[in-house]
């Protein structure tokens, strides 16, 4: 899942995830029933004219909803146009960069937290910290703990819009058809090649794993008790080259054998919801984070998708609760409280949120989580009560990535690729990547 998961979907109630990575959530409006007021205006607010422009990635689900929450803003607050700008994920990044070069980034951002360490340490993030204080971007029924997922070098530099947490989803339905096992939720990675040997059997596959090894790898290191960097982000954080082998040693066999999608089919994918292969009925299972089940769940109208856990032994060790996206305001932004206003509104305003349904992630906002609990549809549920389970079963995050991370995770996807294509052993790729790596964050941190 990603360009299901991706870059693997690209996707990107609840992550990230990351994400990698789409979206989309049920584009119906829920009215009615208790709300906050809906208005963030002050008696005394300036009425002079206000342009801002947003930008995000996601599917086209996401897209439906975020532009009538941005017309709900307008409507409003009459004096302020919101231009919106979207893409799939790895098109958002790639048009993003230069606007960034030039100055000319976009007044809110939607941020993944790979990129986060990127753009605050070239000071091209705002600190939210003094909205926060003042109450332009209020943070009342927040944790503490998940407005630290945007913190960076001490600033408050992204907020944080949901929380995910990285989930397998199965077509429980298909698999009982076709007498394909349902794993329980403590099963293991010698379980899910037993899947994949079943679902082959009977012409299917199992999704989500392709590409995605800046998400996958990492938490297989969390599982062993290892981590991807050092804490200080200028090395790789596993001590034994050992940990690369037996991942990728798994993952070569998995992909000869034929139970994961092919590198030349998975290259042709934009990275949305409708491409994934649950979808097109060619995969029984799919990985990603908990957000990114709803837009696959949502699209497939004839059978129920259920969530499960990540394959262990260590799942919980290797589970953490992810901010799955964050709103940030550009530095270069010259209208930077407006801004504020817009994404206090975001997170905090019900009514927006029951178009939202927590697509980017559970709620941050307390209140919006319980006043959504009564109005979710099943899909949407079933992600709630996946990050409470997740909430109980998991361990603390690790840090945002250093800087240096993004071209670290490309060099990854490089190497996997001249793996499945035997280009280079695994030995030797798991060498080349310790090598490589500390040489870009080495030089990242200069």
């Amino acid at each position: 899942m990603r360009k299901a998961l991706s870059a693997v979907l690209l996707f990107s109630l609840i992550t990230g995830l990351i994400g990698c990575s789409t979206g989309g959530s049920s584009d119906k409006s829920a009215s009615g029933g208790d709300a906050a007021p809906a208005s963030t205006a002050s008696a005394g607010e300036s009425k002079d004219p206000v342009k801002l422009r947003i930008a995000w990635w996601g599917g086209q689900s996401r897209h439906d909803y975020t532009l009538k929450v941005i017309e709900m803003y307008e409507k409003q607050h009459p004096n302020v146009t919101i231009e919106p700008e979207y893409a799939p994920f790895d098109d958002y990044w790639k048009k993003l960069a230069p606007q960034a070069v030039a100055g000319g980034l976009p007044d809110i951002i939607q941020m993944d937290i790979s990129y986060l360490s990127q753009y605050a340490s070239r000071n091209q993030l705002a600190d939210l910290k003094p909205f926060t204080d003042s109450g332009t971007l209020n943070v009342a029924d927040v944790s503490e703990n998940a407005l630290k997922g945007g913190e960076v070098d001490g600033k408050l530099v992204a907020m944080n819009l949901g929380v995910n947490a990285l989930q397998t989803t199965f077509d429980v339905e298909t698999m009982k058809k076709n007498g394909i096992d349902i794993p329980s939720k403590d099963w293991t990675w010698d379980d899910m090649g037993k899947l994949g040997e079943q679902a082959k059997a009977k012409g299917f596959q199992i999704g989500g794993f392709a590409y995605h090894h800046e998400v996958f790898f990492p938490y297989y290191l969390r599982t062993i008790g290892q981590k991807m960097y050092s804490d200080d982000g200028k090395t790789i954080g596993y001590a034994d080259d050992q940990a690369f082998i037996d991942y990728f040693t798994r993952y070569q066999q998995w992909y000869d054998k034929g139970y994961i999608l092919s590198l030349d089919k998975e290259a042709q994918k934009k990275g949305v919801a409708e491409e994934d292969e649950i979808v097109l009925g060619h995969s029984i299972s799919g990985i990603g984070w908990s957000n990114q089940f709803l837009a696959v769940a949502n699209l497939v109208k004839d059978r129920p998708l259920e969530l499960n856990p990540m394959p262990g032994p260590g799942t919980k060790e290797g589970l953490f609760l992810k901010p799955s996206m964050y709103f940030s305001i550009a530095e270069s932004s010259k209208q930077k409280e407006e801004a504020a206003k817009f994404i206090s509104f975001f997170i905090n305003d019900i009514e927006a949120n029951k178009l939202i349904k927590g697509e980017r992630g559970v709620p941050v906002s307390s209140k919006v989580k319980d006043a959504l609990k009564p109005i979710l549809t099943e899909n949407e549920a079933k992600i709630f009560d996946y990050v409470t389970w997740a909430e109980s079963n998991s361990s603390p995050a690790d840090p945002p990535n250093p800087i240096g991370s993004v071209e670290v995770e490309k060099l990854l996807r490089d190497l996997s690729e001249k793996i499945l294509f035997k280009k280079i052993p695994i030995d030797q790729a798991a060498a080349e990547f310790r090598k490589e790596a500390n040489a870009i964050l080495a030089r990242s941190q200069k």
